[in-house]
């Protein structure tokens, strides 16, 4: 097949549907959260707009075909967020995180777990979802040998496992009511190894509400709500659990099994990282270029004819689609290689790291632009900035996990560095 980037029709209708959904539901978000002082008022505050995207499909979407789900490809999935990252990031990323938190069921595909999606794919109500992964002290370094590794633990007892710990950052781990997710895939490790290799006790259970609220109270506590610098309208708490009991049916990865899980999930995020530092981007060269088309400085013409304002607008919109190109391919490839697994998550690496480096670049490139009026509170650029920030450094941060996974590819005997675009060399 010839290389192709137009959009299939089922393409260009993720984001016809995207678009609709940021001129309805989404397009008075900001305004609505914005009324409340506390980062989990306003994330509370998003409920009704949750609810409009749920009975919209954006969870059923999010889910495997396989599992019963109405979910696309990789591609059609990064289309979605940035079309919606482009205007209300905050409000998205609730939704997103719920589409992390069920990923390792997607990927895991084990049809005895199908009755925990029950909540994501009736079209109803506000089910969240989390991926209940990094700690206090940080999870850059839980599989290096002879470090303390995760402080999460599970034991088995009869035909329970019992789970102890602390988690933090995990969007949407404690729910709408501070009472614990609909659904949490939590990375713990066992506290009967096999053997002393840290990822052979790695191990993912489900924990759901129902779960919780069979349990002693205290078993699950939110900690501390933390208060962001960007996505201003999101929850990620620091919680524990203590001695809380889950069924044995609960184990979605053995020990031994999670920590390739882990790690095939945040490749798919990685993607999805991309599209959202590209629909950034484009909202800060949007509004950029608007400002320097309509304004003059006092001076004789509008400031696009300022050699030095259009080298910077230009640089933008470059980068913009040359990372708009690297995560539609990451995402194509990751699916459909060519390449071993190794050289399509390569890819995926890549898109994360570059793209969410360049769109801190790209606003404030046009932060430079604008100028001191990019200052003002009633200009989009503080939140742009804001929420850029963070892509560097949540999902796996460039420096601590993601270059580092890179080096261990390119340090392997087997790496092809072409295979991805390519197929595997002779």
């Amino acid at each position: 097949m010839p290389i192709d980037f137009h959009l299939s029709p089922a393409e260009d209708g993720i984001r016809k549907a995207a678009a609709a959904f940021v001129a309805g539901p989404l397009k008075d978000a900001r305004k609505t959260y914005m009324q409340y002082q506390h980062h989990h008022e306003r994330f509370q505050s998003m409920r009704p707009i949750y609810h409009q995207a749920v009975a919209g499909g954006l969870l059923v979407g999010q889910i495997a075909p396989h599992l019963g789900g109405a979910g696309g490809t990789l591609l059609e999935a990064a289309i979605l967020v940035e079309e919606l990252y482009r205007f209300e990031p905050t409000a998205s990323l609730t939704i997103f995180s719920t589409g992390l938190g069920l990923t390792p069921l997607n990927l895991t595909a084990k049809p005895e777990h199908k009755e925990f999606l029950a909540p994501f794919l009736s079209k109803e109500g506000e089910p969240l979802a989390s991926f209940v992964f990094s700690e206090p002290g940080g999870v850059a370094n839980y599989l290096e040998k002879g470090a303390p590794g995760l402080n999460t633990t599970a034991t088995l007892e009869g035909d329970e496992w019992v789970l102890n710990g602390e988690k933090i950052w995990a969007t949407n781990s404690a729910g709408w009511d501070f009472e614990g997710a609909d659904l949490s895939c939590v990375v713990c490790k066992t506290t009967s190894p096999s053997s002393d290799e840290p990822a052979d006790a790695i191990m993912i259970l489900l924990v759901t509400l129902a779960d919780i609220k069979h349990n002693a109270p205290g078993a699950f506590k939110v900690l501390r709500q933390l208060s962001t610098v960007g996505h201003t309208a999101c929850s990620g708490p620091h919680i524990r659990y203590t001695n809380l009991r889950v069924p044995a049916k609960n184990i979605l990865c053995p020990p031994g099994t999670g920590a390739s899980i882990v790690s095939a999930t945040f490749d798919c995020s990685a993607v999805l990282v991309g599209a959202m530092s590209v629909g950034i981007m484009r909202a800060a060269f949007d509004a950029a270029l608007a400002f320097a088309k309509g304004d003059n400085r006092r001076g004789a013409s509008e400031l696009l004819t300022r050699q030095a304002v259009a080298d910077l607008l230009s640089g933008i919109k470059m980068q913009t689609e040359a990372c708009r190109t690297l995560t539609w391919k990451a995402a194509h490839c990751l699916e459909n290689g060519p390449g071993d697994y190794n050289a399509r998550r390569e890819l995926a690496l890549a898109a994360k790291v570059y793209c969410s480096d360049q769109c801190t670049k790209a606003v404030t490139d046009a932060i430079n632009a604008v100028g001191i009026s990019a200052y003002d509170a009633d200009m989009p650029f503080g939140d742009l900035m804001n929420t850029a920030m963070v892509l560097p450094i949540f999902d796996g941060g460039n420096v601590g996990v993601r270059r580092r996974h890179m080096q261990e590819l390119m340090l392997s005997k087997d790496y092809d560095p072409w295979a991805s675009t390519y197929g595997p060399s002779e």
